[in-house]
C-alpha cells in the first residue's frame, strides 16, 4: 500500500526518563537524548523520519516524571497501542506511561497552561547510595526552609527574572509568569516547586542555588529580591546540580491522560533512621 494512502493521526505520548546519562532532552548531534531516542525508534516504527513535539525542554541530567510529547503517526496502529509497542524497544531510562489519540491541532507544546518542576535536596549528614541519582546532597550547614520559602513566594506573579537566566537563550524576553511556588521539609528532604506557563533557560536550578546561600544565612533575604528585582546576573553565580530536579507536570485545560498517570508520580523519599 503506498504510504500516502494511509490514515494519519497525532498521536500523545506521557513519558518518564531517568535524566543521568542524557545530555538532555532536545536531539543533539553525537548526543544522546531523550527526543533522539525516541525520534529514532519511531521513525524505524515508521519507516520514515518522525519529528516528536515535546512539552519542554530539560538540561542533561535532569530527570521526567511526565513529559508530554506528541508526533503524527502513519498507518493503522491505534494511538494507545504505540505505549507497549515503543517500551519494547526503548532503553530502561525511558519509559512510555500512557499514549492516546488527540486532535490534529493539539500541541504539547503551544498547548500547555503550565509546567511543574520539583528540585530535592537531601540534608542528612551521611550520603545515601540509593537516593543519591535524584538528589543534591547538601549537608555543608543547616537550612532554614521558613527564609527560603519568604523569598521564593514573591516571585509568583508576572516577573522579569533576567537574573535567573543561563547564557544562551534564544528566549526574547525574561518575562516569566509564575503560578505557584512551593518549599517545604519532610524529615531530611527539603522539596521545591516552581510552577510556570514557561521557563527561562536553566532558570529553576539557578534559584534553588541562590534559595541555598539565602537558606545557610550567606545571602540576607533583602540581597535575593534586590538581585533578581534589579536583574543583577552577574550575582547570580551557582547552579543547583542536574540529577535534583524533575520535570514533574504538564498542565492542559483538557489534559489527554488521565491525572492519576500525569500530577503527581515522582516518589517522594521516606527514610526511617
Amino acid at each position: 500500500m503506498n504510504p500516502s494512502s494511509l490514515p494519519n493521526h497525532r498521536v500523545a505520548l506521557l513519558i518518564q526518563y531517568l535524566g543521568t546519562n542524557f545530555s538532555g532532552w532536545q536531539r543533539q548531534l553525537h548526543h544522546r537524548t531523550v527526543q533522539g531516542e525516541i525520534e529514532d525508534l519511531l521513525s524505524k516504527v515508521q519507516g520514515r523520519p518522525v519529528i516528536l513535539h515535546g512539552a519542554g525542554r530539560t538540561d542533561s541530567g535532569v530527570h521526567s516524571s511526565a513529559m508530554v510529547a506528541h508526533f503524527d503517526a502513519t498507518g493503522t496502529i491505534p494511538p494507545q497501542k504505540w505505549a507497549a509497542i515503543l517500551n519494547t524497544q526503548l532503553p530502561p531510562d525511558i519509559f512510555i506511561r500512557a499514549s492516546t489519540g488527540v486532535a490534529a491541532d493539539w500541541h504539547a507544546r503551544f498547548s500547555a497552561s503550565y509546567r511543574r518542576y520539583r528540585y530535592t535536596i537531601y540534608t542528612a549528614a551521611l550520603p545515601n547510595l540509593f537516593i543519591h541519582p535524584w538528589c543534591w546532597h547538601y549537608y555543608h550547614a543547616p537550612l532554614s526552609v521558613e527564609t527560603m520559602r519568604g523569598v521564593l513566594e514573591p516571585l509568583v506573579g508576572n516577573h522579569d527574572l533576567a537574573a535567573f537566566q543561563r547564557a544562551g537563550s534564544k528566549r526574547r524576553d525574561s518575562l516569566v509568569e509564575m503560578q505557584e511556588v512551593a518549599c517545604h521539609r519532610e524529615g531530611d528532604f527539603i522539596y521545591i516547586e516552581m510552577q510556570a506557563k514557561g521557563f527561562l533557560y536553566g532558570m529553576v536550578r539557578l534559584v534553588v542555588g541562590m534559595l541555598v546561600q539565602v537558606g545557610r544565612g550567606e545571602r540576607s533575604p533583602q540581597e535575593f529580591t534586590q538581585i533578581w528585582q534589579q536583574k543583577q546576573r552577574q550575582e547570580v553565580k551557582h547552579s543547583a546540580p542536574a540529577k535534583g530536579l524533575c520535570f514533574l507536570r504538564v498542565g492542559y485545560p483538557d489534559h489527554p491522560f488521565p491525572p492519576e498517570l500525569w500530577f503527581d508520580t515522582q516518589p517522594k523519599f521516606q527514610l526511617n533512621r
